[in-house]
């Protein structure tokens, strides 16, 4: 576990007397490691020669605001198998404006005035944060590699590495099994990339490789530990999700998922491509009306249709 001697801190504020008042309160609590940024370039330029655990930054920035530098961050954590917590400092007041922080990635918010005892107390907590999710994110990867390792060539998608769809049918099948023995809810998602044929044919299938391990490696990202996923083919990917309660079955579960797929760019050797999804959502549960894994992924795909009709970049449950 981190200690305050050893967690990484970054500031970012464009107001010089903000960031000494900001590092002067966190050397007080005890922490050394804390490094200054004039702006989201400088703070982003920092992050790429050495990682940060904590960011604090404020949310009003020129040239880029606390938001874009957010999102920034988590595309270089997903890059970089890492997570860093992010704290905004903002005097925005209401609901909303918080709303979008934390459907942009954002971990936790100070309001101006700072008060320094809150501050020291939420980079503390941001710290266990980043600390603890590190921590998963290494096991994860240790155990990948042990997977990669026992994995049969017969279940497993040679590009992105995830299951293939005899492996997706095999889990699904055990996880139907396990509805019916302890009750709750299988939800199976068929996930298809946006006009994909577009940009193998505009920029080639290597491109088209590219993007289909981003999204993969998104996917993993986005969904809990216990979930399956896996590539059906082509551009169509698969996820499994069990709900112990079938009530925890919701739309905005699904939705997330979509949000987390399609709300930033993918970067590829030919520039950054903006790519959308749709999925068709179908659940499975011990007495509803769909009774085999072939009804199940049939259901799903006819939801996918019906996104695909509804204008795609959407689900439809």
């Amino acid at each position: 576990m981190a200690t305050k001697h050893d967690l990484s801190i970054i500031i970012v504020d464009d107001v010089e007397l903000t960031r000494a008042m900001i590092e002067s309160t966190l050397k007080n609590a005890g922490y050394n490691d804390i490094r200054l940024a004039h702006g989201a370039e400088n703070a982003l330029k920092l992050i790429k020669d050495r990682i940060a655990d904590v960011i604090l930054a404020d949310w009003i920035m020129p040239e880029m605001d606390g938001l874009e530098l957010c999102n920034q961050i988590r595309q270089h954590d997903e890059e970089n198998n890492h997570y860093t917590s992010v704290i905004l400092i903002t005097s925005k007041e209401g609901i909303e404006p918080l709303v979008e922080a934390f459907d942009r990635g954002v971990d936790d918010y100070l309001s101006k005035p700072i008060d320094k005892q809150e501050l020291a107390a939420r980079v503390q907590a941001a710290g266990r944060i980043a600390t603890l999710q590190n921590t998963l994110l290494e096991t994860a990867q240790a155990l990948e590699q042990n997977n990669q390792q026992l994995r049969e060539m017969a279940t497993s998608d040679p590009l992105t590495g995830l299951g293939n769809r005899r492996y997706i049918q095999q889990q699904l099948e055990a996880v139907i099994a396990e509805t019916d023995s302890r009750g709750g809810a299988t939800a199976c998602l068929i996930i298809d990339l946006d006009h994909f044929k577009d940009i193998n044919d505009n920029y080639g299938h290597a491109v088209g490789d590219e993007v289909l391990t981003g999204v993969a490696r998104r996917l993993r990202r986005a969904v809990r530990p216990t979930d399956i996923v896996g590539r059906m083919g082509g551009e169509e990917f698969c996820v499994v999700m069990h709900f112990n309660d079938d009530s925890h079955c919701k739309p905005a579960i699904f939705e997330r998922l979509l949000k987390a797929i399609n709300h930033r760019h993918y970067p590829t050797s030919a520039g950054e491509m903006i790519v959308t999804s749709s999925i068709g959502v179908c659940a499975y549960s011990k007495n509803g009306p769909i009774k085999s894994l072939d009804a199940l992924l049939k259901c799903a795909d006819e939801k996918l249709y019906e996104a695909k009709a509804a204008g795609r970049n959407c689900f439809k449950f």
